[in-house]
């Protein structure tokens, strides 16, 4: 018996079938009839699809009419005719009968609206409740085939870094048991709801939270693995968003007058934050920390998405006297699940507090986090924001706060632009021109080089001072658009020229000796002229830092080679009687005269032996007086009082330009 012929026969059989009633409205919509029942929403699968629980009841008390297939480009351009010139994009939706894409949220319900209009009925997206209703069909398997989804229904069900297209026809497979068509994959589809934690105990027509950060998406997608296509799989997007994987259906009928649930509380990053402003106190006499954890993992019951790899942090200093750092937390840095996590180490304290959710786009990666205060007031955080996993496809997205994050503003796509270029690195800064600052690398390849953003206007908007296309371009000792190496760190010269190192794109001084890369621009990144620098390059699991100090001084933290390479081990550095000994890991370099040279070099360790854990990629090592940490994603800040806060992927080490120049 085929593949098709099976499901067939089991959808004729499966319980909770309906009487399939169907009526096409004025722009050829097919309407399905819903009718009211109870069923059991959610699923209690845990670790990434926690939020799919708890499981509760659901009542639809009242039964709607839902459109039998995702809505199409003829059906939408009906409404904005415009859309026909995103037919295609990447590939995707060129014909009249496939989904549309390519819709945010707002456009979406405006096509409601409008056909409402039109009609004199009532229009709308569903409910997130509605949607999974409608999906289950009677079922109560992840499926509404059962357990597993038949290969009839998969579209390149595994995440592609390049997406691949594939025909979005719809309609093409068979119907769940109420006479709906691609539940179950083809695109990703709006709710009305916004995304929150459901609430235990039996509901009657849920309409979900108050308000929240993103809309629900339901369904999955193409090009996206299977187990997101799940009944119970909970998605969303920022409303403003939107790509190739999702599209919409809609509903006729009133929404319910279901009272919303109150959004969810403020995280713990954001509670109880003080608004004093503080004093600070210069601080002169040489200090060395040891350092101490800052990602704290939170109680299990908390209900906070921690994950195995916590990595890529960014870090700021808050008027209030607070430090403020944030890193992604995930179980693959490829991986959907995805969140970034945040702790305060708030002003006259000396432990961090546990981490806490501060930022999520529901199974979405969102590789890549900037924060930077601009010592007038404002705080802002740039995140990376994909369209499904990995990291190449990225969005922009900016959030400011005026009260030292204890409330952030509205994510705003600020490069609304899923493609390359847009992977975001620590370490924002502020030109003497008052103009903000944000690095993202250009390609996740080794060799993919890193972009420079700006705004001119404190983030309203954006440009790229270069016009190049997307692939890399860094050529040795030539010009080119992008800064040589990925994660890269920026300083601007007093001169105005811009002083750049990355990681990889190494320059060889002679046959065999490599060095990092050192990027100049004289006409704010726009071209680039590279050359040798005189440090040791470093490569995977290693990030540096290139910020000026608030004392003048240049300051570089890297590393002194890239353990498991032979024959890059150490660097020489040099005691304070004049002792010549061989160093191994994380250093500080200092140049006084805006680059040219770095005369400061030292091992950053005060000699005690420690064991300590460096976290995701670096794990656990000895520190002691020729070991400082030997790998992890660097980010740093300083305060008004001359401290050095610095961070890698799992410690916070705390120290100042007396110290290293002790």
């Amino acid at each position: 018996m085929s593949a098709r012929w099976t499901v067939i026969l089991f959808l004729l059989v499966q319980p909770g079938m309906q009487s399939i009633a169907r009526q096409k409205n004025s722009i050829g919509i097919q309407l399905v009839d819903v009718k009211p029942g109870t069923f059991n929403m959610g699923s209690n699968r845990g670790n990434e699809d926690a939020d799919e629980s708890p499981v509760h009841a659901v009542t639809i008390s009242t039964g709607f009419k839902m459109s039998a297939t995702e809505i199409t480009n003829k059906q939408y351009e009906a409404f904005d005719p415009a859309h026909s010139k995103l037919r295609g994009q990447h590939g995707f939706s060129l014909k009249d009968d496939e989904a549309v894409v390519f819709v945010s949220y707002e456009e979406a319900v405006a096509f409601c609206a409008w056909l409402s209009r039109k009609e004199r009925k009532p229009y709308r997206l569903p409910t997130e409740a509605e949607w999974e209703y409608a999906c289950r069909a009677g079922s109560a398997t992840d499926y509404n085939t059962g357990n597993e989804l038949p290969a009839a229904y998969q579209k390149l069900q595994h995440t592609n870094r390049t997406p691949v297209p594939v025909s979005l026809q719809v309609a093409q497979t068979p119907p769940n048991a109420w006479g709906l068509y691609d539940m179950h994959g083809n695109v990703e589809e709006w709710c009305s709801d916004w995304y929150g934690a459901y609430t235990a105990g039996a509901q009657i027509d849920p309409v979900g939270r108050k308000t929240g950060m993103s809309r629900v998406t339901r369904g999955g997608s193409h090009n996206t693995p299977v187990k997101y296509l799940r009944s119970a799989n909970r998605q969303g997007m920022l409303p403003e968003d939107k790509h190739w994987l999702t599209g919409f259906r809609i509903v006729q009928g009133a929404l319910p007058a279901t009272k919303a649930i109150a959004a969810e509380p403020l995280p713990a990053n954001s509670q109880a934050v003080s608004q004093q402003k503080y004093l600070w106190k210069k601080v002169t006499e040489p200090f060395f920390d040891a350092p101490v954890v800052y990602v704290v993992k939170p109680d299990s019951s908390a209900g906070i998405p921690f994950y195995k790899h916590n990595h890529c942090p960014a870090i700021t200093w808050c008027p209030n006297g607070d430090l403020l750092a944030a890193w992604f937390s995930t179980n693959a840095e490829n991986g959907r699940e995805m969140v970034i996590l945040a702790s305060r180490l708030r002003a006259g304290k000396k432990s961090w507090d546990t981490a806490s959710l501060f930022f999520a786009v529901p199974d979405r990666n969102t590789t890549g986090t900037s924060l930077l205060y601009d010592q007038k007031g404002m705080l802002y955080h740039i995140n990376g924001l994909e369209v499904a996993g990995d990291w190449q496809n990225l969005a922009m997205v900016m959030r400011t706060s005026t009260n030292n994050g204890a409330t952030w503003s509205k994510p705003e796509l600020i490069a609304r632009e899923h493609t390359k270029r847009h992977q975001v690195i620590a370490g924002s800064l502020i030109t003497k021109e008052g103009w903000l600052v944000q690095l993202c690398d250009a390609d996740p390849g080794p060799r993919g080089g890193t972009a420079m953003h700006i705004s001119k206007d404190k983030g309203a908007h954006w440009t790229t001072p270069y016009n190049l296309p997307i692939t890399p371009l860094f050529k040795e000792n030539s010009m080119g658009g992008l800064i040589a190496g990925i994660h890269a760190s920026v300083v601007q010269l007093n001169d105005g020229r811009l002083l750049a190192l990355g990681r990889n794109d190494n320059i060889k001084t002679d046959s065999v000796t490599e060095r990092m890369p050192m990027s100049i621009s004289n006409d704010g990144g726009a071209t680039w002229q590279y050359e040798a620098s005189v440090f040791p390059p470093i490569n995977s699991g290693q990030r540096l830092v290139l910020r000026r100090l608030n004392e003048g001084p240049l300051l570089l933290i890297s590393f002194t080679h890239t353990p498991g390479k032979p024959g890059t081990e150490g660097m020489d550095f040099t005691k304070p009687n004049g002792e010549v000994f061989k160093g191994n890991g994380m250093y500080a370099a200092l140049s006084f005269d805006e680059g040219k040279t770095w005369p400061v070099k030292k091992l950053l360790t005060d000699g005690t032996i420690r064991q300590l854990n460096g976290g995701a990629w670096t794990g656990l090592f000895t520190m002691d007086a020729a070991h400082a940490e030997p790998k992890g994603y660097l980010a740093a800040t300083q305060t008004p009082d001359n401290v050095i806060h610095l961070i890698s992927s799992n410690l916070y080490y705390r120290f100042n330009l007396a110290w290293l120049e002790k």
